[in-house]
């Protein structure tokens, strides 16, 4: 992921559209972008519309497997949970090679970083090793998001005999654990609380400060059950996002996935914070889950952010319109979030939930870039609006990452 070279782009999104532009790249960064600039015979041309890499925050990679496989029989999320736990087992060289197939997935639809949520701790590191082998073979940052995992609820209570695989015991032997996990170029280390139902208040804090300390993003699955917000409630005397604030775990390094059912003071709560929240729209319906109050947590001061989740479908322009699209018909409203809002969503917001330094084209920032093709009619000015409603991922041509060219077709 250290490529050098030249793109000509047709079209290329800046932060606003512009024309003819020579993206210029070293040792995997962007050195210099120039708009308005004759297509130099030494540069790959981009026939189409180029914007930045498209960020895959929140992913389980072996939950693929489910995709088209639990689609009769009824029943809801926790029904769901319980068919998923046949899915958890794996053999390391097996997961490699699951892993390579989802990860080109991924890449063909112009995703560029992935947050692979991770708690499949029966062989130790070595389900998570293969999934970082896996994402350097095919040629996509990896943000390896260890989960610690401990109890099997609210109350304290045991791990079922499918959860015993997830769990290190205590956080201090998945702080051990975690110790022996290694970056590279092209792979981060990230921590993540699983919920507040598998993780007890002080293992909790022994896992925010562990991420703290070392300055790696902190991850957490918050709210996307009522039954995990009653049972805190009953348990703890608070919300979830409450627990987390009494606890001393919410803060901007902090991204919620889910963050569905929430109060105002919940609200309130993320906002002040300033917490990421990564909606997954496609599997939040899939298992048929509420619709989250994403614009007032982005009026009161959230980030928001993407993920595939479950995989049951791999397209970032589908996850961020689902977003805004769901919430329309939640709320009788039209145009909740900005296309330009629900574009940065995809890209820069969740580059940097990930720990990644792209999402941007623009100098000094990461070598990663996407483009699509052109819409089919009259030549169209490139423009938010149709790029998040009317493309999807099967409308990439070519993606680079890191200045390497990934994607060509």
């Amino acid at each position: 992921m250290n490529g050098s070279g030249r793109w000509h782009a047709e079209q290329a999104w800046l932060g606003h559209r512009a024309e003819n532009v020579l993206i210029e790249v070293e040792n995997g960064r962007i050195s210099a972008i120039e708009e308005r600039i004759p297509a130099p015979p030494d540069a790959i041309a981009l026939k189409g519309w180029t914007v930045p890499g498209f960020a895959n925050v929140h992913s389980h990679a072996f939950q693929r497997l489910l995709r088209g496989e639990i689609e009769s029989g009824g029943g809801d999320f926790w029904e769901w949970r319980a068919q998923m736990y046949r899915f958890t087992e794996w053999d390391p060289a097996d997961y490699f090679k699951h892993a390579r197939l989802l990860f080109r997935e991924m890449l063909e639809a112009g995703i560029t970083a992935v947050g692979e949520f991770h708690y499949l701790h029966g062989h130790g590191n070595e389900l998570g090793e293969a999934l970082i082998d896996a994402a350097r073979e095919e040629g996509i940052r990896i943000t390896l998001i260890d989960a610690c995992y401990l109890r099997g609820g609210m109350d304290g209570g045991p791990l079922e005999a499918e959860q015993l695989a997830f769990s290190d015991g205590d956080a201090d032997s998945w702080a051990r654990r975690m110790d022996e996990l290694k970056e590279t170029n092209g792979a981060r280390i990230a921590a993540a609380i699983h919920s507040v139902r598998a993780v007890d208040p002080e293992s909790m804090r022994v896992v925010a400060t562990y991420a703290r300390e070392r300055r790696m993003p902190l991850h957490i699955h918050l709210a996307e059950q009522a039954a995990e917000v009653e049972a805190c409630l009953a348990v703890e005397g608070v919300t979830p996002t409450e627990l987390l604030q009494r606890e001393g775990i919410l803060g901007p390094d902090l991204t919620a996935v889910h963050a569905i059912h929430l109060n105002e003071r919940d609200i309130s709560l993320l906002g002040e914070n300033e917490v990421s929240i990564c909606a997954c729209s496609t599997t939040e319906r899939d298992l048929g889950d509420r619709v989250g109050p994403l614009r007032a947590l982005e009026a009161a001061g959230c980030d928001l952010a993407v993920g595939s989740d479950s995989n049951a479908v791999v397209d970032m322009l589908e996850e961020a319109r689902g977003l805004e699209l769901d919430q329309r018909r939640a709320t009788g409203r039209r145009v909740l979030h900005q296309p330009e809002d629900l574009l940065r969503a995809s890209t820069v917001n969740g580059m940097r939930t990930l720990g990644w330094e792209s999402g941007e084209l623009r100098t000094g920032m990461l070598a990663d870039f996407v483009t699509l093709d052109a819409p089919r009619d009259l030549w169209r000015e490139m423009s938010p609006s149709y790029l998040i409603y009317g493309f999807s991922g099967r409308d990439v041509t070519n993606v680079v990452v890191g200045g390497e060219t990934v994607v060509s077709r």
